[in-house]
């Protein structure tokens, strides 16, 4: 059905319009998100004699790396996000094939996403570096949050379409 893919297409541009934001704010303003890598990097804020503090990272040159590294995988994200939406919104009366061949930049998108999101917010951060810790410099609410809503899109958008835009199965 063609609301369907018009549905997995306004989902996906959602996420890109997010990611295109978070880049933006990154991008023009720095301060507030680099003090915040800093500080988890640093593992400043984390439960006193934690047995993992000699993991902290704190030259600065290695803390803005980190940073532009993640502000590039955000926006490697929004890139193959928006890429999607665009050949999703192109193919919506295609064939189902051409649709899901369409599908495959959204998918790379919503991964890349939830790598970030998991991966290195949750993953590295949380865990890695104990930000769970921290009652200051703590992200691990924000990143569930953005980690399942990117999961549950690409869950979506990843099922196959039943039928063709028409409403017809073909077979």
């Amino acid at each position: 059905m063609l609301a369907i893919r018009l549905s997995k297409v306004a989902l996906v541009a959602a996420l890109a319009l997010t990611c295109t934001l978070v880049v933006y704010g990154n991008i023009v303003e720095p301060a507030v998100n680099l003090a915040f890598v800093q500080h988890v990097l640093s593992m400043d804020t984390i439960l006193p004699d934690s047995g993992i503090a000699n993991r902290a990272i704190t030259d600065p040159a290695l803390q803005r790396a980190a940073f532009t590294l993640i502000v590039v995988a955000e926006a490697v994200t929004a890139l193959l996000l928006w890429t999607g939406a665009a050949l999703m919104i192109a193919r919506a009366r295609a064939p189902r094939g051409d649709f899901a061949r369409a599908k495959a930049w959204a998918i790379a998108g919503l991964s890349v996403g939830f790598l970030v999101w998991q991966g290195g917010f949750l993953g590295v951060g949380g865990e890695w570096f104990g930000m769970w810790m921290s009652a200051t410099w703590n992200g691990q609410q924000s990143a569930f949050r953005f980690a399942m809503t990117v999961l549950g899109v690409l869950i979506y958008v990843a099922l196959p379409e039943t039928e063709d835009p028409d409403g017809i199965r073909r077979v």
